[in-house]
């Protein structure tokens, strides 16, 4: 790989032209890694949904030409300026925010919400010097979350690269690069349930199973889904889940409901829809005294969280999470020991596998709801 070091790599990447048209694969150039930055060949890939939610442009500002993806495995080609502590042939998951190490949240024990490399959707082009890696005629194409890894090579900084085992499997640890240690980590991490305590979960797509994982590894004995399609509490039983509520079902509030189930409510929950009717319900479904519940899911930007102050005074604990409080370089690498020691199972999640070329199935699954995740291979 090294003789390609330092110079214009040409390979295949998916362009999204426009919002919502089909991706084309084309032949793109990608520029060799500047100062703090590496450059990635991708070899699996998997589409997320808020891939698809910037793809449809709902709801910001529309970046096009631009390369999606942000869940992915792959190795290290080269290294730019600078970089010291990854090198190329290094087994690595490129994630959507960053650790810089040097900022007060990467200091700080508490946080993993860097300064330099949090995440943000407006960005489409790299930190140093506000250009683009991706080109193709000479037109700059975007770049999306400092990954586009829907390309067989992508730049990337070195801060939002986790270095792994080599012995992982990418094609199924790629999948931890996001959704996953976003749901498993906000139990794990910062809902903290007790063995044999109960757990509701709002919302089972892929983000909520992972927190169903999470309360299952924590030896929680109730794990209670809530969602309004009851299509997915079958699949939602692989992951721990064990009792489910559609809130349809009821002519009263989900809470009310989930309060009688539990004696008084559940010891701990997590939204993962973004719904903020859910996050009400998820707060408000704790017990009083000791219960802590956990948003993960991203509302509207107009909305806004409405519930009695007696609900915190009875000593209720409502926590947000981003990335499942995750520190990408330091804390990615055990996760995958987890799933290397059996600990956490990553295959249940994936329930698709599509080439390169036929990517735009991916985005078929998913809006369809077929998939959980769907992997796709770079290399045919």
């Amino acid at each position: 790989m090294a003789s390609t070091a330092g110079k214009v790599i040409k390979c295949r990447a998916a362009v999204a032209w426009e919002a919502g048209k089909p991706l084309v694969i084309e032949e793109v150039e990608v520029a060799p890694p500047q100062h703090n930055e590496v450059r990635l060949k991708i070899l699996f890939t998997s589409l997320c949904h808020t891939d698809v939610y910037f793809w449809e442009a709902k709801g910001q500002t529309p970046m096009f030409p631009r390369i999606f993806g942000h869940e992915a495995g792959g190795i290290v080609e080269s290294v730019g300026e600078g970089v010291t502590d990854l090198q190329p042939g290094d087994h690595v998951l490129p994630v959507f925010t960053g650790e810089c190490r040097e900022c007060r949240h990467c200091k700080s024990e508490e946080s993993n919400m860097c300064d330099l490399l949090r995440i943000n959707t407006d960005r489409g082009a790299m930190i140093h010097d506000g250009k683009t890696r991706f080109s193709k005629n000479g037109q700059p194409i975007y770049h999306f979350l400092g990954t586009s890894t829907f390309s067989e090579y992508t730049v990337v900084h070195v801060g939002c690269v986790a270095k792994i085992n080599p012995a992982a499997p990418l094609d199924k640890v790629c999948v931890l690069s996001c959704g996953i240690c976003t749901g498993f980590g906000a139990t794990v991490n910062v809902a903290k349930p007790p063995k044999g305590s109960s757990v509701a979960i709002f919302g089972l797509g892929a983000v909520g199973l992972a927190a169903a994982e999470g309360a299952r590894v924590s030896g929680a004995a109730r794990i209670i889904g809530v969602d309004l399609n009851p299509s997915r509490f079958e699949e939602a039983k692989k992951f721990g889940v064990n009792e489910f509520v559609n809130p349809k079902d009821y002519d009263k509030p989900v809470q009310e409901v989930i309060a009688e189930m539990t004696d008084g409510g559940v010891d701990r929950s997590v939204e993962c829809t973004g719904s903020i009717q859910a996050m009400i319900s998820a707060f408000e479904c704790v017990h009083d005294g000791w219960g802590v519940a956990v948003l993960v899911g991203v509302p509207n930007k107009d909305d806004a969280f409405k519930t009695h102050p007696m609900n915190f005074l009875n000593e209720r604990t409502l926590k947000g999470t981003f990335y499942g409080n995750y520190k990408p370089r330091t804390d990615l690498p055990g996760v995958v020991e987890m799933y290397m020691n059996k600990e956490l199972e990553v295959e249940k999640f994936i329930t698709h596998s599509v080439s390169f070329s036929e990517i735009n199935k991916a985005f078929e699954y998913m809006l369809e709801g077929k998939s959980i995740r769907c992997i796709i291979r770079m290399e045919e």
